[in-house]
């Protein structure tokens, strides 16, 4: 069986918590950097983007996949300490045609941090 592809896009700009003024660098570049060295399947690509509008729940990180693939965005990251879980759950997406893992099977962190899900662009009959 052959995969579509799957964008797991990553909020590099988010300060997770950070003061404004304080330097450094950000949660958000920190966990995509620790996603970015991750073993991942084949048809996973994995991608830095800014902002998801989603600040006051942490680090965020989107996935998307074809046409026919649920989307979701997850929340409340804290930064490259949570790549570990991040890509558990992730690759458990992956591993779906339509994008919809199994509740008992998500990891916690994705059950319970869960900021939007959004239908596929063809929706089933």
């Amino acid at each position: 069986m052959t995969m579509e592809p799957v964008e797991v896009l990553v909020c590099s700009t988010c300060r997770a918590g950070m003061p404004t003024d304080m330097e450094g660098p950000r949660p958000g570049a920190q966990l995509a950097e620790a996603l970015l060295a991750k073993d991942w399947p084949a048809h996973v690509t994995v991608k830095t983007t800014e902002c998801l509008s989603n600040c006051d729940s942490g680090c965020s990180i989107a996935v998307r996949g074809g046409a026919d693939r649920w989307t979701y965005v997850y929340g409340n990251f804290t930064g490259a300490e949570d790549a570990a879980l991040a890509h558990e759950g992730l690759v458990k997406y992956a591993g779906t045609e339509d994008g919809l893992v199994p509740w008992r099977e998500r990891p916690v962190h994705f059950r319970k941090n869960c900021i939007a899900r959004i239908p596929p662009l063809r929706l089933p009959e």
